[in-house]
Formats: structure tokens, C-alpha cells, sequence
């Protein structure tokens, strides 16, 4: 969802992080939303595997994915404002991302979400990702 200012002539004030996550999970082969367990915050899967969750309980607006091995010592020690180990899921290796914070690089959490895609995704499915770009 874009909001925009009608006074100012239309320009686009704010964008809806969790509305921009939705068209990256949803361009996946085959993803569709289901939100987790008793949850209300949407969640995205593939085959019914979860591959991207967003989280609201700690306040602030963030998704949780998958990462390759490496990528959350890599992302969470370069820039901690941005990206932790979140409960539950960060032994695993999953990444926790802030979609609050300025200057959200929306070219990286598209990367980190298809990442995400290939590692939970059939081989199959995964395999389409080639036409999915």
C-alpha cells in the first residue's frame, strides 16, 4: 500500500513495508500466505513450508528468514540496527530484519527473501527462480 499526499501534489509520503514484503513472497513459484500458528501477522510459504514471517510483538515492525550459512554473523555483526538473531528461530540461522528503520534496502531483502525461497522450496519450484528474476 502506497500513501500518498494529496496536498503536495500526490508525491508518495510512506509505502507500507509488509505490503512491498507481500509482492516479493508472492511473485515466488508456487508461495502463498498463511499466517503462523495463532498468529495474525502474515506469514509466507511454500508447499506449507514457511520461508518469510513478519513480526510486530516487540513493537517495531520486522521479518524473520531463512539465511545461508554465514549470512546472519555476517549481516547482524555489519549492521545490528538493522538486522538480529531473532528468539525461537535464530539458532537455526534464520535472520531477523527491522523494516522500521531508514533507508531499508529493498534490493538485499528481496535477495535474503528468494535465499530464503531456494533453501525451503522443492528443488522443482526452486529450480523456476531462474524465471521468477
Amino acid at each position: 500500500m502506497v500513501v500518498r499526499d494529496v496536498s503536495s501534489g500526490g508525491s508518495i509520503v510512506a509505502e507500507d513495508p509488509t505490503e512491498r514484503l507481500r509482492g516479493i513472497c508472492m511473485g515466488l513459484p508456487g508461495a502463498h500466505e498463511k499466517p503462523f500458528g495463532g498468529h495474525e501477522a502474515p506469514a509466507w510459504r511454500v508447499r506449507d513450508k514457511m520461508f518469510v514471517m513478519v513480526s510486530t510483538g516487540d513493537g517495531r515492525i520486522s521479518f524473520w528468514c531463512k539465511g545461508a550459512p554465514g549470512a546472519q554473523d555476517v549481516l547482524v555483526d555489519g549492521d545490528p540496527q538493522r538486522f538480529f538473531v531473532p528468539p525461537y528461530v535464530g539458532h537455526k540461522g534464520w535472520i531477523g530484519v527491522r523494516l522500521d528503520v531508514d533507508g531499508v534496502n529493498w534490493g538485499l531483502i528481496e535477495e535474503l527473501v528468494r535465499d530464503s525461497y531456494v533453501m525451503t522450496a522443492p528443488t522443482k519450484l526452486a529450480a523456476q527462480m531462474e524465471g521468477a528474476k
